[in-house]
C-alpha cells in the first residue's frame, strides 16, 4: 500500500509525502529493490543528487537488472560531471534493453563528447586545465591561464574556499570572443562545471577576457560548492558581482528599468527572458549579491551555497547563514 501510494504521490510530483512514504515502505521490506528506485526517484525531484545515487546503487545491488535505477544513475554521474562512469552504466542500460532508442541515442551523444575530449590537447595549470576546441593556440592558453589564476585566488580569498580538484577549462579558438556572461541563450545552458569561452580574437581585450574568464570562475567554484539548489539570482548575481570591483553598470540599468524584478522571480533561469529583460535581471541580481556579501561575509555565503546543494530548504538555508530572513533581505533592497 506505501508503494502504491509513492507512486501516485510521484506521478502527482509531490516528492516529499513520496520520500516519506518509501521511506517508510523500506523500513519493512528493506530488500525490495522497486521501494529503493521510487526513494530515489523522490530524492532527484527534490534535488538531493547524493541521496538519490545511493538509493539507485542499492536499487542494483538488490537487484542487478533492474534498468531503470542503472539509468537514473547514469544521469546523476553525467550531472555530477562523471561523464565515463555515465557513459559506463549507459553501456549496460543499452545492452540490457537494445530497443530503447532514447538510451541508445544519449549514450552515442556522451561517446561523441568524451570522444572530442580526448581528441583535444590539453595544458595544465596549478588551478585549471585548458582544452582546445578547434586549432591549439599557446597564447591563448598561456593568457587565459593568467587570467584565471588571478580570479582563483581574489574569488576563493572573498569566499575562504577553494576547488578540491582542476577545473576544466574549453577555450573555442575558432569562435569570436563576445560577452557570453549575461547572453539569455547561454544562461538557459546548465553549467556542468567546465568553463567555455569563445576566443578568437580575445587578446585584443584583455581587460574584458578578465571579466568574462572572472565571471565563469565564480560559476565553477559555486558548483564545487553545490551542485544543484542555487537559485538563479543568486549564482548570476555573484558571478556578476565579483567579476569585477565596479558595479556602475548594474546602478545604471537598475535606475534605467522600468520596472526591476523581484528575486523571489528570479529563482529560474533567465534564458526564458529577451535581452533587456535579461539585463535588468542580471543588474539586479548584482547588486543584490554584493549587499549580501558586504552584510554577511564570503564565508556565510559559502555556508549558504554548501547547505543549499544538501538540499536545504532555501529560506531556512538563508535564515540561518545570513541570520535574516529572506523576506527581510528583499525588503531592505527596497521589493
Amino acid at each position: 500500500m506505501l508503494e502504491q501510494e509513492g507512486v501516485r504521490a510521484l506521478a502527482a510530483g509531490q516528492a516529499d509525502a513520496a520520500a516519506s512514504m518509501y521511506r517508510e515502505a523500506i523500513a519493512l521490506d528493506p530488500k525490495n529493490a522497486r521501494l529503493r528506485l521510487g526513494a530515489g526517484v523522490a530524492a532527484v525531484m527534490l534535488k538531493r543528487d547524493a541521496e538519490a545515487r545511493e538509493r539507485f546503487e542499492q536499487a542494483l545491488v538488490l537487484d542487478p537488472q533492474m534498468t531503470r535505477a542503472r539509468a537514473q544513475l547514469g544521469q546523476l554521474l553525467r550531472r555530477a560531471g562523471d561523464l565515463q562512469g555515465a557513459i559506463r552504466e549507459y553501456e549496460t542500460v543499452v545492452a540490457e534493453v537494445p530497443d530503447d532508442a532514447g538510451a541508445r541515442n544519449t549514450l552515442a551523444r556522451w561517446q561523441r563528447e568524451f570522444e572530442l575530449h580526448e581528441r583535444m590537447r590539453l595544458t595544465v595549470g596549478d588551478h585549471f586545465t585548458v582544452s582546445f576546441e578547434g586549432p591549439k593556440d599557446a597564447t591563448l592558453a598561456d593568457q587565459a591561464l593568467a587570467s584565471l589564476e588571478r580570479a582563483f585566488w581574489r574569488v576563493c580569498d572573498v569566499f575562504g574556499a577553494y576547488p578540491v580538484e582542476s577545473i576544466p577549462v574549453v577555450l573555442y579558438s575558432t569562435e569570436q570572443f563576445r560577452d557570453i556572461t549575461r547572453s539569455p541563450q547561454w544562461a538557459a545552458a546548465a553549467f556542468d562545471g567546465t568553463i567555455r569561452v569563445p576566443m578568437r580574437g580575445a587578446l585584443d581585450n584583455p581587460r574584458e577576457l578578465d571579466r568574462v574568464l572572472a565571471h565563469e570562475f565564480v560559476h565553477a567554484l559555486i558548483r564545487t560548492l553545490a551542485v544543484t539548489g542555487v537559485p538563479t539570482w543568486l549564482n548570476e548575481g555573484l558571478a556578476s558581482a565579483l567579476e569585477r570591483e565596479d558595479l556602475t553598470w548594474a546602478q545604471t540599468r537598475v535606475q534605467k528599468a522600468r520596472a526591476v524584478p523581484a528575486l523571489s522571480a528570479l529563482q529560474t533561469t533567465f534564458g526564458r527572458l529577451n535581452g533587456e529583460a535579461a539585463q535588468v535581471a542580471y543588474a539586479a541580481s548584482a547588486i543584490a549579491a554584493e549587499r549580501l556579501l558586504s552584510e554577511s561575509s564570503g564565508a556565510a555565503v559559502a555556508n549558504l551555497l554548501r547547505d543549499l546543494g544538501e538540499g536545504v530548504e532555501f529560506e531556512a538555508a538563508f535564515l540561518h547563514r545570513i541570520q535574516r530572513s529572506f523576506a527581510d533581505f528583499q525588503a531592505m533592497l527596497g521589493q
